[in-house]
């Protein structure tokens, strides 16, 4: 094993992120703001910008608590309302995929989130070695102004 690589086995550059929302909204509200990344800077303040390339694809620029951001393109590879259901594909800084559910909650709706991606931005790959509990915080410090935010907006 490659000590420079790896960790207990996982590659110091993948990632893997779960994070659940209980959001007060129906589903089709938040499924309707989830999807609306145009509007992301509006209510999550670590999306900087939102540039539509195509209809099925947007690129964003994200920065959370350390001082680097990161340029991510979404590309939409499965979106259905009926079901809650949605898969993008992301390439850039991070390279791999986002999968979405949205369900009924008592509270009014759960939003579950994963993320498997690989970073491909220079100096985070040569960095995360050291520095991986770092960006795992600034992931979930990100995450919780995303949900604080979409609370907010959805109140």
């Amino acid at each position: 094993m490659d000590i420079n690589r790896h960790t207990f086995g996982v590659p110091h550059n993948s990632y893997r992120f779960r994070d659940t929302w209980v959001i007060g909204a129906p589903v089709p509200v938040v499924f309707d703001a989830v999807v609306d990344l145009e509007n992301y800077p509006r209510w999550w303040p670590d999306v900087r910008s939102v540039r539509q390339i195509d209809e099925d694809t947007a690129e964003l620029v994200c920065r959370a608590s350390l001082p680097y951001g990161l340029t991510i393109r979404m590309r939409r590879a499965e979106q259905n309302e009926s079901t809650g259901r949605l898969r993008v594909h992301l390439d850039g800084d991070l390279e791999g995929l986002l999968a979405a559910s949205i369900l009924r909650h008592p509270a009014g709706s759960t939003l579950e989130i994963v993320q498997q991606v690989v970073v491909r931005k220079p100096l985070l790959r040569r960095l995360s070695p050291v520095a991986r509990p770092l960006f795992r915080l600034n992931h979930a410090l990100m995450m919780r102004r995303g949900l604080t935010g979409l609370r907010a907006r959805l109140a």
